[in-house]
């Protein structure tokens, strides 16, 4: 059992994990949900049946008239949710940032006179905006010039691309220097870094495993670890989030039945977790999940994309939060473009696998090499952080960060909100599960100069959107305290108009026919809607 598992004599030690509560919405709340999706999805059909008959213009991609009797290629049920759902609140999502994704940002202004199809910009530019949205953990994403020297050299020495492969002529001494420094950070063997941190998971899963092997996938694992899946044609399944019993299990079974029909043993089982889970915010149970694979002789596959560089006393991610060698874990993969500010990823691991990987990865036969100013960028993060550059200074924002984080958890769970996740994650999922809420939040919220990122319904369960905070090493206790400050003022003002108001205001404001009269946004404030004063000039679109 998982007792006789995760005990001193595996060989296992690290400091105990809290348990991360995941609070159910209460019943009253995923019902108003559930309905406010149900009218929209009828107005959704009701203005596709108008779109048909002539009674209103249809501005997405169409089948052509001299195609109609071929399969559509446009109009399927995902292009349903776009036309009808999600276009009408998309001012929330792609806003044109003009500036650094530091502690706050720029953003163009920008209105719609069309109900979100089109945007035009105003030539206003907004400033100052705290930004609460990037994954900048360390800061790292800067334009200082002092720290920035080393880079520019780079530019000058190299230039901005090296437009051929590694194993061509892409391969840089600058290449191999980071290649060291990162196993040397790690404490492992060796690793290779590519140029894009999607790739460095989807292109190198098939090469680790293929027909005949075990894939145990965590279920809320990133897309980039699910194509990778996919795209190996291992046989795939998913157990529940950081659920031990429910990993073992499988894992039992695996052992036990073998392949399906053959009952041949699985060449070879592989698990794959995340450090840090970018939706919720959870800790992978990583002593567990070692002492499990142990048990059972499967791999270990660990994605650091959100953890290495956020948490650990050094930075070093889960392996030094719980104390868990690092040569237990099989594959160790992570990003450069959260806390190094720059771009691409790395594996990391025994010799014999990265070797391997040389050969045999797509990512490192075909793509093209990293580009010289984002290693120099990496390189100058990672001395900083290993205090290599001479510096406490990457110590100094590990613990700022640290210290952020549990300041901005502690004080929204003061206040009474359902957030997600591990106290030592800077990702900070904050519960809002109704449609129409999540899009006031993130509308009022950027009203106030406060970027947040809103999440909802597919890429969360239908019940449980979502706005995500980001915390950084940036921020100022002023800057967390006025996002505070607003969060508590705006989220409990909306909650004090009924939920079923709030869902019925949406679908008023997103699916009211025709189209915007000129020179509107096409949206409207909250407080316009419930007292009817929609012929007011409305506020620019942000």
């Amino acid at each position: 059992d998982l007792h006789n598992v995760f005990s001193p004599g595996n060989g296992v030690a690290s400091r105990p994990q809290k348990h991360e509560p995941f609070e159910q919405a209460p019943m009253y709340v995923a019902v108003m949900t559930y309905l406010g999706f149900g009218i929209v999805t009828l107005f959704g059909y009701l203005r596709d049946f108008l779109r048909a008959v002539g009674l209103e213009k249809c501005h997405l991609a169409q089948e052509r008239e001299e195609q109609k009797d071929f399969i559509p290629l446009y109009q399927d049920f995902e292009n349903f949710y776009t036309r009808n759902l999600y276009m009408r609140v998309r001012d929330n999502w792609n806003r044109p940032i003009c500036s650094l994704p530091g502690p706050v940002f720029d953003l163009m202004e920008r209105v719609s006179d069309d109900y979100n199809w089109t945007f035009r910009f105003t030539g206003k530019t907004l400033h100052n905006v705290i930004n609460m949205g990037s994954y900048n953990y360390l800061g790292f994403a800067e334009n200082n010039v002092d720290f920035l020297k080393t880079v520019a050299d780079k530019v000058n020495q190299y230039g901005t691309g090296v437009c051929s492969t590694r194993q061509e002529i892409g391969n840089l001494s600058i290449h191999e220097e980071l290649e060291g420094l990162v196993a040397n950070f790690l404490g492992v063997e060796s690793a290779m870094i590519y140029g894009m941190g999607f790739a460095t998971n989807s292109m190198n899963i098939p090469a680790l495993v293929g027909k005949g092997c075990l894939i145990l996938s965590d279920e809320l694992n990133h897309t980039s670890l699910i194509l990778g899946a996919r795209l190996s044609a291992a046989t795939i399944r998913v157990f529940k989030h950081n659920n031990m019993h429910s990993l073992e299990r499988m894992l039992r079974e695996a052992v036990c039945s073998g392949q399906p029909r053959t009952h041949r043993p699985w060449k070879k089982i592989l698990i794959m977790v995340e450090g840090i889970y970018s939706m919720e915010g959870s800790v992978v149970r990583l002593p567990e999940i070692v002492a499990l694979k142990k048990k059972y002789k499967a791999y270990l596959y660990l994605d650091e994309a959100h953890s290495i560089g956020a948490v650990g006393p050094s930075g070093k991610g889960v392996t030094e939060l719980f104390n868990v060698n690092p040569t237990d874990i099989d594959v160790m993969m992570g990003t450069f473009t959260k806390s190094f500010g720059a771009a691409g990823g790395y594996i990391a691991g025994k010799k014999e696998l990265v070797d391997y990987l040389r050969s045999y990865s797509h990512s490192a036969v075909y793509a093209t090499a990293m580009s010289p100013p984002i290693t120099e960028q990496i390189l100058r993060a990672l001395k900083c952080i290993m205090g290599k550059d001479g510096t406490t200074e990457g110590l100094r924002r590990i613990h700022q960060l640290a210290e952020n984080t549990r300041f901005f958890r502690a004080k929204l769970k003061e206040m009474g909100f359902i957030i997600y996740g591990n106290d030592d994650s800077p990702v900070v999922p904050i519960l809002l599960y109704m449609p129409g809420k999540v899009v006031a939040f993130a509308r009022e919220m950027l009203e106030r100069r406060i970027g947040v990122v809103v999440v909802g319904f597919p890429a969360t369960p239908i019940t449980e959107a979502r706005a995500r905070f980001c915390l950084s090493a940036a921020h100022t206790r002023d800057m967390l305290n006025q996002v505070h400050t607003h969060t508590h003022t705006h989220f409990f003002l909306t909650t004090c108009s009924s939920h079923f108001q709030l869902n019925v205001t949406w679908i008023l404001v997103s699916f009211s026919s025709g189209a915007a009269p000129p020179e509107r946004s096409g949206r409207y404030p909250l407080s316009e809607v419930l007292t009817e004063e929609i012929h007011l000039p409305a506020r620019p679109l942000r």
